[in-house]
């Protein structure tokens, strides 16, 4: 029998996950049985089946990807830079383990390799068994699995990728480091000329801290930045932010051209995901200006 974490607890009968989103926010999902748990060397991994959004992948308690919207973030994290590069080859994910990344991707005729460095091997294996709906089964000979860290995988690359997409956890633990500068000046130089790299950059309701200052140490490493969002339920706050950082001159959105099978993305969403809610607007200018007084 399971031992069951902390997080989670039998009331009357039935499983509960609770999410603690910094102590001021708890979020509970119904769960129907525990599909898979480990206790990785770097975290502790579980698949839940729960009702409203079927198996997800959670780590240490927090919900990464469900099998009911994790679709949604991996289409926009994957098809944005994708589409905005004008032919990317050479693809690089950090993070990622849940292989939607690598899946979407993979969409990408002039793609003709995808490497995925994820630290945790049993994430990858635990998605390609209990998450199809996300993970596809991945088996794109494309793709090039690295379990490694992906700092150090970085600081090894010179200009081999056309594309880097930062698919990292919250920055807490290990993942803290992939939000640091030293992080991006790494990804610079592994990008090609007219490389670009993306990463998401959290909540702008609950962590507009830390979206402000991913946005802001891109923008001093990268010389044409740009942020946009999508909706992601499962996520605190359901709105959420994506940051591009780019060494050349990024096109207007209605010149973005998407026309790939997904399930969220279309060409009207990924030029229209560029269209920030004013609140949201209005921050980044002020972090701007505040910037340029420095």
């Amino acid at each position: 029998m399971i031992r069951l974490p902390k997080y989670i607890h039998n009331s009357q009968g039935t499983l509960w996950l609770t999410e603690d989103e910094r102590d001021n926010l708890k979020i509970s999902y119904r769960i129907k049985e525990v599909l898979f748990e480990e206790s990785s060397p770097f975290q502790h991994v579980m698949v839940l089946d729960s009702f409203d959004f079927g198996p997800m992948l959670v780590l240490d308690g927090v919900v990464q990807t469900t099998s009911k919207d994790g679709h949604i973030y991996n289409e926009m994290i994957t098809h944005v830079p994708l589409s905005v590069h004008p032919r990317p080859q050479d693809v690089l994910i950090i993070g990622g383990g849940d292989c939607g990344a690598a899946k979407e991707a993979a969409k990408y005729e002039s793609v003709r390799r995808i490497d995925l460095v994820e630290i945790d091997e049993a994430v990858v294996r635990a998605s390609k068994r209990y998450m199809p709906e996300v993970s596809g089964n991945l088996s794109d000979p494309r793709v090039h699995y690295y379990y490694d860290d992906g700092v150090d995988f970085a600081k090894r690359a010179s200009a081999a990728y056309d594309v880097i997409i930062v698919d990292s956890s919250d920055p807490v633990g290990p993942a803290q480091m992939l939000f640091e500068p030293a992080f991006y000046e790494s990804l610079h130089r592994a990008l090609r000329e007219d490389g670009l790299m993306v990463c998401q950059s959290q909540s702008p309701i609950f962590h507009g801290d830390i979206m402000e200052q991913t946005y802001r140490r891109i923008g001093h490493i990268f010389p044409h930045t740009r942020l946009y969002t999508a909706v992601v339920p499962t996520y605190p706050g359901g709105l959420w932010s994506f940051t591009l950082g780019s060494k050349r001159e990024l096109p207007e959105p209605e010149r973005i051209r998407f026309n790939k099978t997904a399930s969220y993305a279309n060409q009207e969403l990924v030029r229209r995901c560029f269209s920030l809610p004013a609140f949201l607007k209005e921050r980044l200018e002020l972090s701007a200006d505040a910037a340029r007084a420095h």
